[in-house]
């Protein structure tokens, strides 16, 4: 039987995150998330069942002049079959693709990644998410990760901790210390609670030798999708 995914949307839009910031692509957003952090702005209600020879024809319909075709969510990886064909079928098309992950399922990243060219990983702080920790789970998914090209998220709120922070920046050097680190400022607070601290954590990076930036949700700030 031919496997099936459930997407919420596609959309076409500019990279409002990260390192890509700015970055015309085409977004295929999966439905489901494993994970409920308290800084979460996405709420999916509702999705739309295809096989992947269906999701093709739906991006190529729009795929043009686009960077890169942009695999989010929820949590792509929830649903690794589906996003194993779709990768195959995108990649022989010759499109780029890049995963938007939360970083916590190694095993699932390591049967997609040969069709994979970009990952955005998000460190999942457990003082901002409100849940625990991830350590161990995201070294072994940052380890498989680092065999592509690879960049990490972390939010930032009132209530990160500079423990969290350092414990991310000691799994960077155990794994690739020329990784860039993105601190995100939570789009939920206002900025100027969060300015000196997040700040601070950019310095904290620099006296660690640890590459990184402070890059908000710029697609929120201009009112796009």
């Amino acid at each position: 039987m031919k496997v099936k995914g459930k997407i919420s949307e596609i959309f076409q839009s500019l990279q409002g995150e990260g390192l890509y910031l700015g970055e015309r692509q085409l977004f295929v957003r999966f439905f489901g998330c494993n994970l409920s952090c308290d800084f979460c702005d996405t709420k999916l209600e509702s999705f739309r069942v295809y096989n992947p020879e269906e999701l093709l024809a739906e991006i190529e319909r729009d795929m043009n002049g686009f960077h890169s075709i942009s695999f989010t969510g929820g949590e792509p990886l929830l649903q690794k079959d589906f996003l194993r064909e779709i990768l195959v079928l995108t990649r022989k098309k010759g499109y780029r693709n890049y995963l938007e992950t939360n970083g916590t399922h190694p095993e699932s990243l390591e049967e997609v990644i040969d069709n994979l060219d970009i990952i955005a990983m998000d460190l999942k702080f457990p003082s901002s998410t409100g849940m625990d920790n991830f350590w161990d789970i995201h070294h072994r998914f940052l380890k498989i990760a680092s065999l592509k090209e690879v960049f990490l998220k972390a939010v930032v709120s009132e209530a990160t901790s500079e423990k969290d922070l350092r414990e991310g920046i000691k799994l960077i050097k155990e794994i690739d210390k020329d990784l860039v680190l993105v601190l995100q400022p939570n789009s939920l607070e206002d900025y100027s609670r969060i300015k000196e601290k997040i700040e601070s954590f950019r310095d904290i990076c620099l006296s660690e030798d640890i590459n990184s930036c402070i890059i908000p949700q710029m697609h929120k700030l201009i009112g796009i999708k």
